[in-house]
């Protein structure tokens, strides 16, 4: 069954959010971006078509994540541990980080209109994924060498 009502606009989402207890402030990043923050947690929005979330007015410019020294960090996961990765520091994220985040997002989703997917209910989902055992595989490895094989000197 879908959604009853009208459709409402960025500016009417932006208010929405404020009512809702978040704040708003305008974000150099995009055209129109506003950044929403609340107990900690912050995201990007701008208007429709700049970012995810096609069915709404707003869509996400930078995905939720905790605010360290006034960036928004991006949730890394190694596959042991989630790490919370800004442009000058990589820490782990303490368990309550990540309710946190987990719940700014389900709000965020719930005001903006974004469907929301099965495995983004089941808990936090992490922008960057880099498992420590997968490193290095790029890059193809010298064959073996073989003792029985004559080389040149011998």
């Amino acid at each position: 069954m879908g959604r009853k009502g009208k459709n409402p606009s960025f500016d009417q989402i932006v208010a929405q959010l404020r009512a809702q207890g978040f704040e708003a402030a305008s974000h150099s990043g995009a055209a129109k971006a506003v950044q929403i923050s609340k107990n900690g947690v912050a995201a990007v929005i701008a208007p429709s078509g700049a970012g995810k979330g096609e069915g709404s007015a707003a869509g996400m410019v930078i995905m939720p994540g905790v605010l360290v020294r006034g960036e928004i960090a991006r949730l890394l996961d190694r596959g042991y541990q989630k790490f919370l990765k800004t442009f000058q520091f990589e820490l782990p994220a303490t368990a309550q980080q990540l309710e946190a985040i987990h719940t700014f997002t389900e709000e965020m989703n719930l005001v903006t209109g974004t469907m929301g997917l099965y495995n983004e209910s089941l808990g936090t989902t992490s922008d960057l994924y880099e498992y420590d055992r997968l490193r290095g595989r790029e890059a193809p490895q010298p064959p073996a060498a073989c003792p029985w094989e004559l080389t040149a000197g011998h």
